[in-house]
């Protein structure tokens, strides 16, 4: 969204006048009204997690699921910052996203925590890779305790580490869900931008 805002005021100073300016502002709006970009896309399911947090003026979502035996895993997810660099009808979701996988057991304060890239593998389809992991003392512990260990793993561990998320609920529906959601997010956080950009400047034209 950051890209889209830079591009649009770029062509508002190029040229002079509220006017002119307004015209811009209100052809992007006529724009991205008339291309919803997400049609027909996979929107994947939550399947036993629940949307636990998503404020509109935010970027990212918050997803939690707890089990039976009192295991909880939350997910907090966002887009990551720079548009991924393939164009094509194989790409649906200009960006990619971040999820940090936290789990914790009963009885125990210590979290595991990982840290992974969604990605988009296929129009429709989707995976997780993991990029880091983490031994915390608490949730709400303010940093890692110790380094990511994920490096130092054989790869073996490592798929079988993946392969664990993945029972515990990470799957592609899930993955696509991100994907699909926090970029429409972003769709709609520009468009809503746009309609304050238009009203900001027409009411400077009022005489």
């Amino acid at each position: 969204m950051r890209n889209k805002m830079n591009s649009l005021l770029k062509r508002g100073l190029k040229v002079v006048g509220d006017g002119v300016l307004l015209n811009v502002i209100q052809s992007e709006i006529r724009h991205e009204i008339s291309n919803p970009r997400f049609l027909g896309v996979e929107t994947g399911n939550l399947g036993d997690f629940e949307l636990n947090w998503d404020s509109p003026g935010n970027r990212d979502i918050v997803l939690k699921r707890q089990f039976d035996s009192g295991e909880k895993i939350v997910v907090s997810a966002l887009l990551e910052q720079e548009p991924i660099e393939e164009d094509g009808d194989d790409v649906a979701f200009p960006r990619g996203a971040m999820a940090k996988v936290c789990i914790s057991k009963p009885g125990l304060s210590s979290v595991l925590q990982f840290d992974c890239r969604v990605s988009e593998t296929g129009r429709g389809s989707s995976d997780f890779d993991i990029e880091r992991a983490y031994y915390l003392r608490s949730l709400v512990s303010s940093s890692p305790n110790g380094w990511d260990f994920f490096r130092t793993l054989d790869p073996r561990l490592q798929d079988a580490l993946k392969q664990y998320l993945t029972s515990k609920g990470i799957s592609e529906g899930l993955t696509n869900f991100i994907l699909c959601h926090l970029n429409k997010k972003e769709q709609e956080q520009y468009v809503n931008w746009l309609h304050k950009l238009e009203a900001t400047v027409s009411h400077s034209m009022k005489p």
